[in-house]
């Protein structure tokens, strides 16, 4: 391992997220119930500019009046953009009248470090003149080129970022590429036009120690085309995925949860390999196959997961 090593900034189950427009509150109390690990209530995308002011205020009253915490949520709020005139006052009024029950706030479009750090400094003196003890985490999406471009300095743009979302649709528009369906495959391109981007992303996620998230697919009359997207990215190192439509909830939660074979085998190799190390071995062979101490934390890796599952259900 290298001398320099970033740890994980923190660990949460986010293997579903589920997108819910500020402007639709009778989306709320369902969201609330569902079996998503995250919600983001949408200041952004999904609320017309006519509704910006009224969605800000319905989600102020949601994060007061719902128990997020007590259902197993992790809560977040998408403002808008840094290039519009509604962000400060998304960051301002959601914060200041709301921020003790908010656990991240999600940027759109992040293009540069300089992003992030006028959400963070925003963040941080709102929380000291409010007194908010437990300090707001930081997501963003990179959804636009120059985002990508910058993707591994603002990996190491906050202490409080915690994690990156791929934003498929607006990458697409700003790469002007040619699609389908939102996240799924165009045929005319031979193999996964998003791997590259997808592998980038992760790359400078796992690099820093924060989490990867995909984001939406857009047709959720096609469950096997989301499963087969989320499929991709599970195995390129993402641990959630949006879901755009109740329906998609079930399938995240699927795919990006370890199956119980694999979880099974990986506590095999850390029981193989705490044998092996107590008789001076590096590596052992399971199942007729070797075994050594990569294999072992990519176990910790799955066993982990399971874990944070596990204590989530038993609540």
């Amino acid at each position: 391992m290298s001398f320099t090593q970033y740890k994980p900034v923190r660990t949460r189950l986010q293997r579903s997220e589920l997108a819910v427009p500020g402007s639709n509150p009778s989306m709320f109390e369902k969201a609330l119930k569902s079996d998503a690990d995250y919600i983001f209530l949408d200041c952004e995308d999904a609320v017309a500019p006519d509704d910006k002011e009224q969605a800000r205020k319905n989600i102020i009253q949601a994060l007061n009046d719902l128990d997020w915490a007590g259902h197993g949520k992790t809560i977040s709020v998408r403002i808008n953009g840094l290039d519009t005139h509604y962000m400060y006052r998304d960051v301002v009024d959601i914060v200041e009248q709301a921020g003790h029950r908010l656990d991240t706030i999600l940027i759109p479009k992040v293009g540069t470090p300089s992003d992030v750090y006028m959400v963070d400094c925003m963040l941080t003196q709102i929380e000291e003149a409010r007194k908010i003890k437990n300090p707001i985490g930081i997501e963003c999406l990179i959804e636009i080129a120059l985002g990508m471009v910058n993707v591994e300095a603002i990996a190491q743009s906050s202490k409080r970022l915690e994690a990156l979302h791929f934003g498929v649709a607006d990458f697409a528009a700003s790469c002007r590429a040619r699609t389908v369906v939102i996240g799924g495959l165009n045929p005319d391109y031979p193999g996964d036009q998003w791997h590259s981007s997808l592998q980038r992303m992760v790359i400078a996620c796992r690099a820093y120690g924060i989490r990867a998230i995909d984001g939406p697919f857009g047709d959720f009359n096609d469950p096997e085309g989301y499963t087969a997207a989320a499929m991709r990215a599970a195995a390129l190192g993402y641990e959630g995925k949006w879901a755009i439509h109740p329906s998609q909830i079930a399938l995240a939660n699927e795919v990006m949860s370890p199956p119980p074979k694999e979880v099974e085998r990986a506590k095999r190799i850390l029981a193989a390999m705490d044998e092996a190390a107590k008789a001076g071995k590096g590596a052992v062979v399971l199942d007729g196959r070797m075994i050594d101490l990569a294999s072992s934390r990519m176990a910790e890796n799955v066993v982990r997961m399971a874990n944070v599952i596990d204590a989530k259900a038993k609540k």
